[in-house]
């Protein structure tokens, strides 16, 4: 009986723990149904039958460059365009191409569409996957659009669109510094999905390609309601995506629209550094093009004006072009002489108006010659026999050594992808080149800029600021850091970065460069700056484009406007101020614009000028308290 009873317990037991667990998992199914049918019913019933949820990527805006100052360089602005999704446009029965043509041609009755727009719309639509939107116009006129819109129902697969394009402020001032945003070509890798997004564009050209990744951002996405057709019904969901990062570059904006309208129209580089920092404040090339453009899309037309125009306005000249220095060249010549012991400061040469080796005459600019002259001297009346003679007795290797030691014949790495090094040479480098040895005359030729000698109006500038901070190696930059430190002071003597000058020939070398332009006999006297507090040191430079022959010598050179203009001289001038306390250096290098003094030496004291009022001005009404920060210590 208790055996029975035991039994009966058990199996009791085992029935509620059975009928619990049935409980429970009823209770749990029905929690699940309610959750499913009563909770979630709206969302699965749109993807039900014909209904379902689609979900697209939301290109973010892409990040602002903004100057040292924080003024916006490149930003963006609405743009209206019209998309094809080649899936909504497919007939039955008909190819997806053939459909996506029919819709096109539909459209071009309603706003300008020709032939090569619609082959590229066409060439997309074989490329990518059949539910990824095709951009086909951009840029539209409000009344465009609204047409669209009122036709819609008519242009399957047609979506009429608000998005982004790139917008330049400043226009060509920037163009080759801030470069340009374009569509994605067909050549183009897609490693990101945002790739394919309609519309979106990635850097092409200068820090728009140099940060490019930075100003992407990250892609937001949208969900919508769409019906079995791929009509959208409504927007469900909508993430924004993450704006690209913002990016501070060095140039002052303001010294760079000065300085772009100083050159005109002149095929011209030009660079403006800060001589302890080695930010670039201003990198001008003329002529210049406006970059929204290439954000809009250039025609045929257009790009082939661009192309053929015969001042090459798509060349960065400050840092692409290659000019031979000419007289820009002496001061790394007297140093090299004078690092090397083979000539002091005293030193002196005698200027009949030429130097003969051999059977050959180097003649000095100046036709009745200059008389016997000094270091200082030398550079200040730009000798050319006086720098014949440091030439000859110095050799070119170690004027090479001395040139590199100043950036010359190198790139200096700031990141705008087009930058050519120049050439310095040497002996070796000759017979490598040539098969041929290098001769005496050379040392000569390259001894006043000439010959195989190339430099950019970037390296110039970047010399320049090295001869006036005290013979220190700055790295010219473009970009600067989230987080800019402040600068510590260096001494040119214990630095890392120093040159090992001595002070004592530096100063020979700088006092020529002060004579250029504040003595009465210098060269680039007519370029003086007046106002007193702002005066700067220079140095002029005239390079030839072709050699003169003795009868055109005999004959006396004619007027410069008598000479077709790809015959004439490079023109050049190096400077830097204030003299007392220098902050800036300046290069600026005219294709075939004749007299260095003459031409590039104003320019030059015009730019300078601005660039010392402008900080002046800024200091005293304290407006730098919400600018990019700024070392004023030398470090």
């Amino acid at each position: 009986m208790k055996r029975e009873t035991g039994r009966y317990k058990t199996f009791s037991r085992r029935s509620a723990l059975l009928v619990g667990g049935q409980g429970l998992l009823l209770s749990a199914l029905v929690s699940r149904l309610y959750y499913l049918q009563v909770i979630r019913s709206e969302e699965y019933r749109m993807l039900a039958d014909e209904n379902r949820i689609s979900l697209r990527l939301l290109a973010p805006p892409r990040g602002l460059i903004v100057d040292r100052n924080g003024e916006v360089v490149a930003g963006n602005m609405q743009n209206y365009r019209v998309l094809l999704v080649p899936e909504q446009a497919k007939r039955t029965g008909e190819k997806l191409a053939v459909s996506a043509d029919r819709t096109l041609q539909a459209l071009a009755k309603l706003i300008p569409l020709d032939d090569f727009q619609r082959q590229r719309v066409l060439r997309e639509v074989g490329r990518k996957r059949e539910f990824v939107p095709i951009t086909v116009a951009e840029n539209l006129t409000w009344e465009d659009f609204s047409r669209i819109n009122v036709h819609a129902p008519d242009l399957p697969g047609i979506v009429p669109d608000v998005g982004e394009t790139r917008h330049y402020p400043l226009g060509s001032h920037l163009a080759h510094l801030v470069g340009y945003v374009a569509p994605v070509s067909e050549s183009d890798p897609i490693d990101d999905p945002m790739l394919e997004l309609p519309g979106f564009r990635i850097g092409r050209s200068g820090v728009e390609r140099k940060s490019d990744l930075l100003l992407r951002g990250k892609a937001g996405s949208t969900h919508v309601e769409v019906n079995a057709h791929g009509r959208v019904i409504r927007e469900l969901k909508r993430v924004a995506g993450h704006p690209g990062r913002k990016v501070a570059i060095t140039i002052d904006a303001h010294l760079q629209e000065f300085a772009t309208n100083r050159m005109g129209e002149e095929s011209a580089g030009a660079a403006v550094i800060d001589v302890f920092t080695g930010d670039v404040l201003a990198l001008v090339s003329t002529p210049s093009f406006d970059p929204t453009q290439f954000a809009f899309g250039l025609s045929r037309e257009e790009w082939n004006t661009l192309v053929t125009h015969p001042r090459k306005p798509l060349l960065n000249k400050a840092v692409t072009g290659q000019y031979p220095p000419g007289s820009t060249f002496k001061m790394v010549v007297a140093l090299a002489g004078l690092e090397g012991g083979i000539i002091h400061a005293g030193h002196r040469v005698f200027c009949p108006g030429h130097m003969t080796l051999g059977d050959r005459k180097f003649h000095c600019w100046k036709r009745g010659g200059h008389g016997e002259l000094t270091l200082t001297e030398g550079i200040e009346q730009s000798c050319d026999v006086f720098f014949y003679d440091v030439a000859r007795k110095v050799g070119i290797d170690r004027i090479a050594e001395m040139a590199t030691r100043f950036g010359l014949g190198q790139t200096t790495d700031l990141g705008l992808g087009t930058e050519r090094p120049g050439l310095i040479p040497t002996r070796e480098w000759k017979l490598k080149r040539t098969g041929e040895a290098w001769q005496a005359g050379e040392n000569l030729v390259a001894g006043i800029g000439q010959g195989f000698v190339l430099t950019t109006p970037l390296q110039l500038a970047a010399m320049t600021a090295m001869l006036a901070n005290g013979g220190v190696r700055i790295t010219p930059r473009l970009v600067l850091p989230a987080d800019e430190p402040l600068a510590a002071p260096w001494d040119a003597d214990t630095d890392p970065r120093s040159l090992k000058l001595s002070p004592g020939n530096l100063a020979a070398v700088r006092e020529g460069m002060v004579r250029v332009v504040n003595s009465q006999r210098g060269t680039g006297y007519a370029a003086r700056i007046r106002d007193k507090g702002f005066e700067m040191a220079g140095k002029s430079g005239t390079a030839q484009v072709r050699g003169i022959s003795v009868a055109e010598r005999d004959e006396g050179l004619p007027a410069i406007d008598t000479i077709p203009w790809e015959h004439r001289d490079h023109a050049l001038f190096v400077g830097y101020a204030p003299i007392g306390s220098p902050r800036y250096a300046c290069a600026v290098v005219i294709e075939h614009g004749g007299g260095g003094s003459s031409v590039a030496g104003p320019m030059v004291r015009d730019i300078l000028l601005q660039a010392q009022k402008t900080e002046s001005g800024r200091r005293r009404s304290r407006q730098f308290a919400d600018a990019v920060p700024t070392p004023l210590v030398p470090r």
